[in-house]
């Protein structure tokens, strides 16, 4: 039995593996968990991309990640029997499973041998990738997908749009963090550690679009940032890029779909929870 990621592209943790994987030309069977069945958010990548896209199974159950609540299969095959975590990204590599995003990608790095510009051998420009997915956690990541769950989820989930303030808030905290990312890790370089991409690069940019889907392109009044983004881009290729961002591009058509009752019942205030 080969290598089995569990993965939903409109997480950030998910695409960050999915694209690495895929740039790396690592041999695995997609198993996409989706968020919505059926609705826009539940388009497989683009055809000729390679991936096979079996559904992980039926029936529902929730799926857990720290950006939102998953709808996602229970079967013996799902992602919730191979992560007893219940959370995606999920691997499965024979016997073997594995939870959490650098966890993974720091697995496939070294059972393929990736080229050392991923996760350096140098010891120094190792702890440098180390140092940013630190920081990354409490700074990037605890402001960006909260503009998904304000401008997107918690209206679909509630019924009703949260005050500007909120946003405007959470924008504001952003943005002190983009201030530290370019001053305190990008600097004049190409990338975080230097002339070459690394998982740090990688981890930084899926998350950073999170806003971008909905609206608030934080790259705009940011030229170095933006060029950074371009040379990250160029680095995986283009086309896997947009290809893997292509739910998160679309993800402003979710308010046209219904939620089932129950669901929001369910979802909403564990949202409004984790968004305080």
């Amino acid at each position: 039995m080969g290598l089995e990621l569990y993965l939903d592209l409109l997480s950030q943790p998910c695409r960050s593996i999915y694209i690495f994987a895929r740039s790396n030309n690592i041999p695995f069977e997609f198993k996409q968990v989706e968020l919505f069945k059926d609705s826009v958010l539940g388009k497989k990548p683009a055809a000729g991309s390679g991936a096979e896209q079996p559904h992980a199974g039926e029936g529902t159950d929730i799926l857990l990640t720290s950006d939102f609540v998953l709808v996602g299969p229970s079967n013996s095959e799902g992602a919730g029997k191979v992560s007893l975590l219940k959370k995606v990204p999920a691997l499965k590599d024979g016997d073997f499973t594995l939870a959490e995003c650098t966890a993974i990608l720091l697995y496939l790095s070294r059972k393929y041998n990736t080229p050392d510009h991923w996760y350096p051998s140098d010891i120094q420009k190792r702890a440098q990738v180390d140092e940013y997915l630190s920081w990354h956690h409490a700074n990037i990541r605890a402001n960006a997908p909260k503009t998904m769950w304000i401008k997107v989820l918690i209206p679909l989930f509630t019924g009703q749009p949260l005050p500007s303030e909120k946003l405007q808030e959470v924008m504001e905290g952003l943005s002190t963090s983009l201030k530290q990312f370019e001053e305190r890790f990008l600097q004049d370089k190409a990338f975080i550690i230097g002339s070459e991409i690394s998982l740090a690069d990688l981890v930084a940019v899926v998350e950073l679009m999170q806003p971008v889907g909905v609206g608030c392109d934080i790259f705009e009044d940011r030229p170095r940032l933006r060029e950074w983004r371009r040379r990250v881009e160029d680095a995986v290729g283009k086309e896997l890029f947009f290809q893997a961002h292509e739910m998160i591009f679309n993800i402003k058509e979710l308010s046209n779909i219904e939620i089932h009752p129950q669901l929001k019942e369910h979802l909403a205030p564990v949202l409004m929870k984790i968004l305080k």
